[in-house]
């Protein structure tokens, strides 16, 4: 329940202010992706890959969706599976799924043929929002899982 929560906060804020930002090179951190990350480290891998699902669904029906219905569910909910495992401790298992997210969602508009996904794509916009993503990473992450905590002490 917390975990919709806080991924519903996240792409509200994601929509109404961090997109809206002019933050050089173009990019904008990807809140809901480290909120997915956050709660499925303190919860697992099940509950990971479900939150992750539920909040690609909702990542690709909020306006500006310009990609098919489905394709951040998939990307996020493997992403909350591999961040439920936490192979490797905490910081190495965010920023492995702050890596493999962006490429992956890439991998997947390649399969189905997305006309946004080019070698600039790969090159220019891929890397700066991985970059602003790792950077906002520690604040997200410690809201996410010190929320998980603070709920399950009292």
């Amino acid at each position: 329940m917390i975990g919709g929560v806080f991924v519903l906060l996240a792409l509200l804020v994601q929509v109404m202010f961090v997109n809206r930002l002019p933050l050089p090179a173009g990019g904008s951190p990807d809140l809901v992706l480290l909120t997915v990350i956050g709660v499925a480290l303190t919860r697992g891998a099940g509950p990971g890959a479900v939150l992750g699902f539920c909040a690609g669904l909702l990542v690709d029906v909020m306006p500006p969706s310009a990609h098919l219905v489905g394709q951040y569910a998939f990307v996020l909910a493997l992403v909350g599976y591999v961040a439920g495992r936490g192979a490797g401790g905490p910081a190495t298992t965010v920023v492995l799924c702050v890596l493999i997210a962006p490429l992956l969602a890439a991998a997947v508009g390649g399969l189905i043929s997305d006309p946004r996904v080019s070698m600039s794509t790969l090159t220019q916009q891929v890397p700066v929002t991985i970059v602003y993503t790792v950077l906002v990473s520690p604040i997200v992450i410690w809201l996410t899982t010190r929320g998980r905590q603070a709920r399950f002490s009292t």
